[in-house]
């Protein structure tokens, strides 16, 4: 019985152990993704995702890092090999975690860096893909604010592009940020609303 009592102790003190690594190795990523130390960031995230197989996360922010480290980049080669990598990492994200509305305005995100750098070559294919990733994100999780935001910042970006006012999208951007304050996370390390941000976004709708 002692021996018994043994083995579920040491089950339970390496189960704790495993936890806390994890906890301390997302926090640390989130430390180095905040300092600006992007390429040692998705590093860290793609190697607790590959410990954590299991879990979408680690994957997610994996190919959230590389994502937006895309914008600005100005040769195709190195885009690709970046968008590439975080499309991989969106595919294991979306194995372990199927219809999530966080990975499929992710997705869009990552289209998005593409119609950027070249929008008479990926504008034409890329939109339309956009615009199903957000209905059926919105679809999912209507009062997501994250999905919102996403969503009326996208169509803000059309409408600009098409000479026409981004007014009509201020409404969607203000019931994101009153649902992003309300917004209750459980999971942890779960993605935040930002409100700050969403407030920059709201300013130049109606400016």
């Amino acid at each position: 019985m002692k021996k018994v009592f043994f083995i579920i102790a040491i089950f339970v003190a390496t189960g704790l152990s495993a936890q806390t690594k994890y906890q301390k190795g997302m926090q640390k990523a989130f430390g180095l993704w905040k300092k600006g130390q992007l390429t040692e960031a998705s590093q860290l995230f793609e190697r607790i995702s590959k410990a954590e197989p299991e879990n979408w996360l680690p994957a997610y922010y994996t190919a959230q890092v590389e994502i937006l480290s895309g914008f600005g980049i100005k040769d195709e080669s190195k885009l690709n090999a970046k968008l590439q990598k975080a499309q991989e990492f969106l595919d294991i994200a979306t194995s372990n975690s199927e219809n999530n509305p966080e990975i499929i305005i992710t997705q869009a995100l990552l289209n998005l860096v593409y119609i950027a750098f070249d929008g008479q070559k990926y504008g034409m294919t890329l939109s339309g893909k956009n615009n199903q990733l957000y209905a059926k994100a919105i679809a999912l999780a209507p009062n997501n604010p994250r999905v919102i935001l996403g969503k009326a910042e996208w169509e803000m970006g059309f409408a600009q592009f098409f000479g026409k006012s981004t007014k009509p999208y201020c409404s969607q951007i203000k019931k994101a940020i009153e649902l992003g304050k309300k917004e209750k996370i459980e999971q942890e390390f779960y993605p935040k609303f930002q409100v700050k941000r969403a407030e920059e976004v709201l300013q130049k709708c109606q400016g």
